[in-house]
């Protein structure tokens, strides 16, 4: 199997700039304003996958959108993608405990673990690691910082249909 070139594209979003990349037509990365990103690993190309990604994410961020319909191909351990799979089983507009999560991954005391999975998380948003919180309750880090894990999770409850 040949694998394809990793393609980046920037676009301007209501939440700031973001740079979504894909291979082989599959969405591999979500990089927030800030983020470091590898730009010698990509080329910089508007794809037909990458523009269809920036028009969820853009209906998204309107409240128009609550389930994403795109190919993810996350890179991480095989604990990292069962994470993200139970990540991607939230409901719009609720939340899970880092616990919960451990629980539905099969390691009910893997709840650190799985922070470390969602710090890890390159398809923010798409996968809604955002989604998750401590179990009293409270916001734990984001990598794109607290401030915008607070405005998506209210996005989410202002708009939940």
């Amino acid at each position: 199997m040949v694998i394809g070139m990793k393609k980046i594209y920037y676009y301007q979003t209501d939440i700031g700039r973001v740079a979504l990349a894909e291979q082989d037509e599959r969405i591999i990365n979500l990089y927030f304003e800030g983020d470091f990103i590898p730009i010698e690993q990509y080329t910089s190309k508007e794809t037909d996958i990458l523009r269809i990604s920036h028009k969820q994410l853009q209906e998204y961020l309107r409240g128009e959108r609550i389930k994403f319909h795109l190919p993810l191909a996350p890179t991480g351990t095989s604990f990292y993608k069962t994470v993200w799979n139970c990540l991607q089983n939230i409901p719009y507009g609720t939340t899970r405990s880092y616990r919960e999560i451990a629980e539905q991954s099969g390691n009910k005391k893997a709840w650190r673990a799985v922070g470390n999975a969602n710090n890890k998380n390159p398809i923010p948003i798409f996968i809604p690691c955002h989604r998750v919180i401590s179990t009293q309750g409270r916001l734990a880090g984001y990598r794109g910082g607290l401030q915008m894990k607070t405005y998506l999770l209210e996005l989410e409850k202002n708009n939940k249909k």
